[in-house]
């Protein structure tokens, strides 16, 4: 049904705001032009109401989620192309046209550059030209994962690249043979990714034409990344910390120098230790420690020594296949790194009022949460969020299998390799390898209300409003201001979807 002037209101709803809030209020929009309206401007404006009015019976009326980290769904992986464009392209829209069911209206999907494959068994013959091949693929699924959306599918934003810059140590499901080093810097970069698509223009969401990295997954603590942040975040690039052992003054370093984002936090990264705290620190990052006016700024202090593994053992690596095929839980031991001290605080810095808290030097960065309970404890989910709300990303990081319909039992995965479905559990056949996730982004949601104690309006906003914001798209995604993408999703008081709607139109309704 639509509306005879194109204008529709949402009435009896509760919807969340920016600030996590839920307020009893009318929205409208306009679905022809798919976007969200001041209703009173309207009003005076156009001089009339809405021809249609749709009562939500006290139901959430809220922005569409957002998946910024999703390796595939629907038996469709994003880091495997078998040399058929169309194929490929049916698999990725068929993506975007049946994950509304879930809520998500935009994602970002993610590529784990070192795995992904193009006639795997012939290229297994030569292993070591196999990374030149690789590469020359990485032109070809750029052009086909450029920002897609038809009238009745999620919205696809771009590419988030996840290595091969990262760490051997936490490399999980990334193949030892494909890792890089960026020895010249932002040169790299541009000879892996290509230099034309590590430009974001303003106007991206407008321009289905634009291809490009997103997001780029990667080490700072790897020869050449740090020196390249600072470029990367000039283009328009998110630059996220991840599959990385950097102790917490090289975490701080890169944040100084513009990185945004940490992936996937808990999973691929030393765990926290008192003593150096490593990425997961950054969570908590002290005055003390950022304080521009300390001359011994983390970005000065001398860096740790950097890890390297022998070329022997990567020879061996490559030749036996990766020893670990989980995404998130190659936990290699790490041991606790000496701590940045830095010189006593002037007294004139410490304050006599109450509640008072001395402003950081930089922004801490967003960071991502798997909610399955399986990834991270529950008690480590309510510890990441007590920390820094406003920079919560809940993801799925969901791999081919995701799919809210498929039963449990052993699935096809790639190289021959198959996955055990147990619930939200997701094993390599034969193993008790965790082999990435397969939860949903509303269950995220439902789960990390549950996990947090949060409210459910605060649990939206972490899969609407933060991500978002961390893209640098907020006045178009993840919001209800006027302007923004009419990208709807009508939640229970218990935070099921009853229905999807994308730029007006509702493109996905639950069954009765």
């Amino acid at each position: 049904m639509t509306s005879p002037n194109g204008l529709i209101c949402f009435t009896n709803c509760l919807l969340p705001q920016e600030d996590g809030a839920l307020v009893e209020k009318d929205l409208w929009i306009d679905e022809r032009r798919g976007v969200v309206l001041d209703s009173q401007k309207t009003f005076f404006l156009r001089k009339e109401r809405p021809d249609r009015v749709i009562d939500l019976g006290g139901n959430i009326l809220s922005p569409g989620f957002l998946d910024i980290q999703i390796n595939g769904a629907y038996n469709f992986d994003f880091s495997v192309y078998e040399g058929d464009d169309e194929t490929y392209r049916t698999g990725l829209h068929r993506v975007a046209e049946k994950i509304v069911e879930t809520g998500v209206t935009s994602l970002l999907p993610t590529i784990i550059l070192s795995s992904f494959s193009a006639e795997r068994d012939a290229i297994a013959v030569f292993p070591h030209p196999s990374l030149t091949q690789e590469r020359s693929l990485y032109p070809k699924l750029l052009h086909l994962l450029r920002p897609y959306h038809s009238p009745t599918s999620a919205t696809l934003l771009g590419w988030h690249a996840e290595g091969p810059f990262i760490q051997f140590a936490k490399r999980g499901a990334h193949e030892p043979q494909f890792l890089l080093t960026a020895k010249e810097d932002i040169k790299s970069f541009e000879e892996v990714y290509g230099a034309d698509n590590l430009t974001v223009n303003e106007d991206w969401l407008m321009d289905d034409e634009t291809v490009g990295v997103r997001v780029i997954t990667a080490a700072p603590e790897v020869d050449g990344v740090m020196s390249s942040i600072e470029e990367l975040t000039r283009r328009g690039i998110v630059f996220s910390i991840g599959h990385s052992i950097a102790s917490t003054g090289l975490a701080t370093a890169a944040v100084q120098n513009g990185a945004r984002l940490i992936t996937h936090l808990f999973n691929a990264m030393p765990q926290l230790h008192h003593r150096d705290p490593s990425i997961i620190g950054l969570l908590g990052a002290s005055p003390h420690l950022s304080s521009p006016s300390n001359p011994a700024s983390p970005v000065s202090a001398t860096f740790p020594k950097i890890h390297r593994v022998p070329s022997t053992v990567r020879r061996s690596a490559a030749a036996q296949g990766p020893q670990a095929t989980s995404e998130a839980f190659d936990d290699v031991q790490t041991p606790p790194l000496t701590p940045v001290l830095r010189a006593q605080t002037d007294l004139d810095d410490l304050h006599l009022q109450k509640g008072k808290v001395a402003d950081l030097a930089f922004e801490r960065p967003f960071y991502e949460l798997i909610v399955d309970g399986i990834h991270s404890h529950p008690n480590s989910v309510r510890l990441a969020y007590s920390s820094f709300p406003e920079g919560c990303v809940l993801i799925t990081d969901a791999m081919k299998i995701l799919d809210p319909h498929l039963k449990d039992g052993v699935h096809e995965w790639r190289d021959g390799k198959r996955f055990v479905k147990s619930g939200d559990k997701l094993y390599l056949e034969g193993t008790d390898t965790l082999a990435g996730s397969v939860v949903t982004l509303d269950k995220c949601v439902r789960n990390f209300s549950r996990f947090t104690g949060c409210s459910l309006g605060e649990a939206i906003r972490c899969a609407t409003y933060n991500p978002a914001k961390c893209l640098g798209i907020e006045h178009r995604k993840g919001t209800l201001r006027p302007g923004a993408d009419a990208d709807l999703v009508v939640l229970d008081r218990r935070g099921k979807v009853l229905s999807t709607w994308v730029r007006g139109r509702e493109v996905w309704t639950k069954a009765d």
